[in-house]
């Protein structure tokens, strides 16, 4: 298993890297700020399937 650290995990990109790193049996640390640039709701919707 390894350690990765994702940043920018509740957008479109980051959210599916996490998602395929976790399948494969990785850890993953996602990191985001979730500013309000793009919608805050559906980033937050992105988090909830973690």
């Amino acid at each position: 298993m390894t350690n990765v650290l994702v940043t920018g995990v509740a957008g479109f990109i980051g959210s599916h890297v996490a998602k395929a790193l976790l399948q494969r049996g990785d850890s993953v640390i996602g990191v985001d700020n979730l500013n309000e640039y793009y919608d805050v709701n559906l980033k937050k919707a992105r988090l909830d399937h973690f």
